[in-house]
């Protein structure tokens, strides 16, 4: 008996660029690493019919508008920028639902902290 595909995701870890985000002009003043780690839910006619590589969801494409969104323009919160990243996705790709995670290396605190991430949900409006 065949499987019912029910949703269809695709899910890319660890998109890397560098930017100057921040809060103050000193987190400005120098690139900093940032990683991005992005869901999609498409619609499962966007599914492949065939097992050939141009009739899947172009995965380059997705981590290459990441990029260019997160190198675009500078912005103080990580808020700020994944939101962004997630509403570019939505004007650029078939995506009807996304999930962004965008995480900060050595974010300025009183105490130590490795990083700091955001994580947003959105899905696509209805028309």
């Amino acid at each position: 008996m065949p499987s019912t595909v029910a949703t269809y995701r695709i899910r890319l870890e660890g998109i890397r660029f560098r930017a100057r985000h921040g809060a103050s002009r000193a987190e400005q003043a120098l690139p900093q690493d940032f990683v991005v780690h992005i869901e999609v839910e498409l619609p499962l006619s966007s599914l492949p019919r065939s097992d050939t590589r141009r009739s899947v969801f172009d995965y380059d494409r997705l981590s290459s508008l990441v990029v260019e969104e997160g190198t675009r323009v500078t912005v103080r919160l990580l808020e700020t920028l994944g939101r962004k990243i997630l509403d570019r996705v939505f004007d650029d790709t078939e995506a009807i639902a996304a999930t962004v995670t965008v995480k900060k290396f050595g974010p300025p605190t009183t105490s130590s902290v490795d990083a700091a991430s955001v994580e947003l949900t959105g899905r696509r409006a209805q028309p």
